[in-house]
């Protein structure tokens, strides 16, 4: 449900904004024709500007790298801050002081050389093309050629100050390499010495560790090879008694399997167990077949069975023996291992400070000669690389001749005008719709006059007793005659003036079209012109105003003299007289009063035109001598002050506001009222059912006086 109510008021502020647009779209159309033709004179007058352009690529240079040669130093120089040091470097006074010399633009152009150097800082700019390592060496001028010229030279001069900076930059790299190579030529050769000194003065073993192991291991790194070695073959001689033992457990014909399926065993025992199994199978299969134990190719096979299990035999022994050699020869190996790991550890116990400051002096010889190496690597190559042309700065498009300006860009600045114009011009509109404080709906008129609004009258309705056949305008009229007969309390008061805060808001009109309406409906109206200061009424009827309402106030002339029967039926027209010096005290007179009286008896209803009520008294004395006001509000043109004026006026004399009519409204640019007044065309007769009606002749004033209705009255509007 909240969410429902919110989009509704969301959906209600758009249309208050589009509401806004509508009703100033003069002011806002305007303002945007004065600044897009503003836009478009700048633009006109404003001098044209050539654009040339130089595309360069800036590359690191490579000849002289870092002092321990890592090469990374200045392949970093492409980051955001060397293209910011460049652009600069390109507007710099030398770079510039080149051109202007190069060019010769103190005589070209007219000027100093300080000028010509700060007109050309003006117009040249520098900018790194993005996602790439260009940069984009742009001037601007009046003149096209000087343009491509000062591009070209800014970019010659650029060029030349930064290949002389990477020279100086190699040079000086290439000093301080070679010096740097000295330095630690010295500092190893200073190494070695302090470290042969302390092998001299070092025992025999500790100089035998180090030069034996390289001086890479140390005592510590002896100790746990020798551990290691000891270790390995104290688990060889395990396996080695194993195998013997189980060899002097089995038979010969179990040795001789057991022996040939060890990998220590010979080549030859390998060879013949084989060739001895193969044979037993030949023999087995023979005596199979049927053959007897003295078959001659029976005993012949045996005979070669027997031959190669001697040999195995032999082998095995022999495989005997050469196991326990090797046992032997282990033992004696083990021994020295033993002993040499003894003295090992004898000599970490004893000289171990010793040895520790031998070894730390020989790493630190190590790493200064390692270091030198590199440094010697580095210094050969760049003694190659500064002998080879570098191109760290490579031209990608050349400055040309523009065909066309760049500036002023037409297009651009006639839509950023168009734009600013209609930005400006909506915000003058609302800026003026918050000034604005006259009445622009039915709720203003409601929240400050507290009032109820009894009609909306469409803008350009014209008088209905003109117009021919049936209008849809006579709908408003109509509205407002039903809207009065029910806000009035008092069937009897029947008497109404109509007032409005100044003048040209429609209030005679209002009068003369709802006086019409009412005699259609079948009143007796009457109208009485009380504007004493500027009538208007008897136009409506193209008829002399010289005898009427003042006449009968200061006169004896009976109401039949200045009552005028008009061609429509039932409605009756009192004109305003003579105009005379003193309006406000005639009409508060007691003959005015007496007349009121009576024509209230006489008619059905009793409309009063009165003069705008701000200004003049005349209005305030009118409205204290009917029995109601309605009171008529030009839309969105009084200042809601100045309506509660009005208001305060009526009720200041004892007057009863009935209402407001709101004329003049423009339910075209207005959408809230289009709902208000969409009705008139759905109620309007259709053409074949319109009779037309016969143009209203002229009011003639008759001799003979005319006929107003007895002092009887119906009680209602229908």
């Amino acid at each position: 449900m909240q969410s429902q109510s919110s989009n509704s008021e969301v959906a209600l502020h758009a249309v208050d904004y589009w509401q806004v647009i509508k009703n100033r779209y003069g002011v806002i159309l305007m303002t945007l024709l004065l600044v897009f033709m503003t836009a478009a004179v700048i633009t006109y007058v404003m001098p044209k500007k050539y654009q040339a352009s130089a595309v360069v690529q800036v590359k690191p240079s490579t000849r002289v790298g870092a002092v321990f040669g890592d090469g990374n130093g200045l392949n970093q120089q492409t980051t955001p801050q060397f293209f910011a040091t460049e652009f600069e470097v390109i507007r710099s006074q030398l770079t510039l002081k080149y051109a202007v010399q190069r060019l010769g633009l103190m005589t070209r152009w007219n000027m100093t050389e300080e000028e010509a150097m700060n007109t050309l800082r003006g117009i040249v700019d520098a900018k790194n093309i993005r996602g790439t390592d260009l940069i984009q060496i742009s001037v601007m001028h009046t003149g096209a050629e000087d343009a491509r010229d000062v591009a070209k030279e800014v970019y010659e001069a650029y060029k030349k100050r930064r290949e002389e900076k990477e020279r100086l930059i190699a040079e000086e790299g290439m000093r301080e390499l070679e010096k740097a190579v000295l330095d630690q030529s010295d500092v190893v050769e200073e190494k070695k010495k302090q470290r042969d000194n302390l092998l001299r003065r070092a025992p025999r073993m500790i100089q035998d560790t180090i030069t034996g192991v390289n001086g890479a291991q140390g005592i510590q790194g002896m100790q746990a090879m020798l551990e290691s070695q000891v270790e390995s073959f104290t688990t060889l001689l395990s396996e080695l008694d194993n195998t013997i033992k189980t060899i002097d457990t089995l038979n010969a014909d179990e040795v001789i399997r057991f022996a040939a399926n060890l990998d220590s065993a010979g080549s030859d025992l390998k060879a013949l167990f084989p060739e001895y199994q193969a044979q037993e199978r030949i023999l087995s299969g023979m005596q199979t077949q049927g053959l007897g134990a003295k078959h001659p190719t029976v005993q012949s096979q045996r005979g070669t069975v027997q031959s190669l299990h001697k040999q195995l035999q032999a082998s095995v022994v022999s495989f005997k023996d050469s196991l326990k050699l090797k046992r032997e020869t282990k033992i004696a190996e083990l021994d020295d291992l033993k002993k040499r790991l003894t003295a090992i550890k004898e000599l970490a116990v004893s000289d171990v400070v010793a040895m520790t400051h031998i070894q730390g002096v020989q790493k630190e010889f190590e790493t200064q000669q390692e270091m030198l190496d590199r440094m010697k690597e580095r210094l050969s190559t760049d003694r190659i690389n500064i002998k080879q042309p570098q191109n760290i700065i490579e031209l990608h498009e050349e400055p040309l001749v523009a065909q066309f300006p760049s500036s002023p860009n037409v297009t651009l600045n006639l839509v950023l005008g168009a734009v600013v114009g209609l930005i400006f011009g909506l915000g003058i509109a609302f800026f003026l719709e918050y000034l604005d404080t006259s009445v622009k709906t039915l709720e203003d008129v409601e929240r400050y006059l507290q009032v109820p609004v009894l009609a909306v009258i469409p803008k350009e309705v014209g008088l209905l007793h003109k117009q021919s056949g049936m209008t849809p305008d006579a709908e408003a009229y109509r509205i407002l005659r039903t809207n009065i007969e029910f806000n009035r309390k008092n069937p009897e008061d029947n008497a109404l003036t109509v007032v409005s805060g100044g003048a040209g808001e429609g209030k005679s009109t209002t009068l003369m079209n709802l006086a019409y309406i009412c005699a259609q409906g079948g009143y007796t109206t009457l109208m009485i012109d009380a504007d004493l200061r500027r009538p208007r009424l008897h136009t409506f009827f193209d008829i002399n105003n010289s005898v009427g309402l003042t006449n009968y106030l200061t006169t004896e002339l009976m109401l039949e003299d200045v009552i005028l029967q008009t061609p429509v039926d039932n409605l009756f027209f009192m004109p305003s007289g003579i105009l005379p010096s003193d309006a406000a005290g005639i009409l508060n007179s007691r003959r005015m009063s007496e007349l009121i009286a009576d024509v209230k008896q006489r008619f059905d209803l009793v409309l009063v035109d009165s003069p705008p009520i701000l200004g003049v008294s005349d209005a305030s004395v009118l409205a204290s001598e009917v029995d109601l006001t309605i009171v008529v509000v030009q839309h969105r043109k009084l200042p809601r002050n100045m309506l509660l004026r009005v208001k305060q006026s009526i009720e200041n004399v004892g007057g009863h506001i009935i209402g407001v009519v709101l004329n003049n409204v423009d339910v075209r640019s207005d959408s809230q009222y289009q709902y208000y007044t969409s009705y008139y065309t759905y109620y309007a007769p259709a053409e074949n059912q319109v009779s037309q009606q016969k143009s209203a002749p002229k009011v003639q004033r008759s001799t003979q006086p005319t006929s107003v209705p007895p002092s009887s009255k119906s009680d209602t509007l229908y």
